[in-house]
């Protein structure tokens, strides 16, 4: 028993709630059940929602991803990207160093294992031969975000259908 993905109207993915929550607003007539898990019954009637959609559309201003280690190491999978290696000894690599004007921003950061980070140095990834795996960019909102890190951990599959760039990445 956890989580349901709630999308708009227009089916947009708007928000990850409980299940609680997801039946209240089924029963009070504010959504429609489209995905069930048929192994947990909640009434001999009642399915367990994955995923609902409301009936209404709701306006909500956009918010940005944060810039953070874990939201980084979330969007490059886990992996260095220069080798493609994966491991507990990745670090953040600025592809336009810091000390020649490079900023912290999701354009200009990527994971790197430690090894490909001292290699690279101070240099661009093009001065050092090292070109990236892909290159860097501001991931969508942070709910495809989070619903995409349960979809890739194997949980809630379902979801991929309404999530843009699920599939995508899923094949990366």
């Amino acid at each position: 028993m956890g989580h349901v993905l709630v999308l708009n109207a227009s089916y947009e993915p708007l928000n990850i709630t409980t299940w609680r929550r997801a039946m209240v607003m089924l029963l009070k007539g504010k959504a429609v059940g489209l995905e069930h898990d048929p192994a947990h019954v909640i009434r001999e009637d009642y399915l367990l929602p994955t995923v609902i959609r409301l009936r209404q559309f709701v306006r909500v201003p956009y918010r940005q991803l944060p810039l953070t280690r874990r939201n980084l190491f979330q969007r490059d999978g886990h992996r260095c990207q220069y080798c493609g290696c994966s491991g507990e000894r990745l670090s953040v690599d600025h592809v336009f160093p810091r000390s020649r004007g490079g900023g912290d921003t999701w354009e200009n950061v990527t994971t790197a294992c430690l090894p490909c980070n001292v290699r690279k140095g101070n240099r661009t990834p093009k001065e050092a031969g090292m070109p990236l795996a892909r290159s860097p960019h501001r991931p969508m909102g942070s709910l495809s975000f989070e619903a995409r890190r349960q979809i890739h951990a194997g949980q809630h599959l379902e979801w991929a259908k309404y999530v843009i760039g699920s599939c995508d990445e899923r094949a990366a």
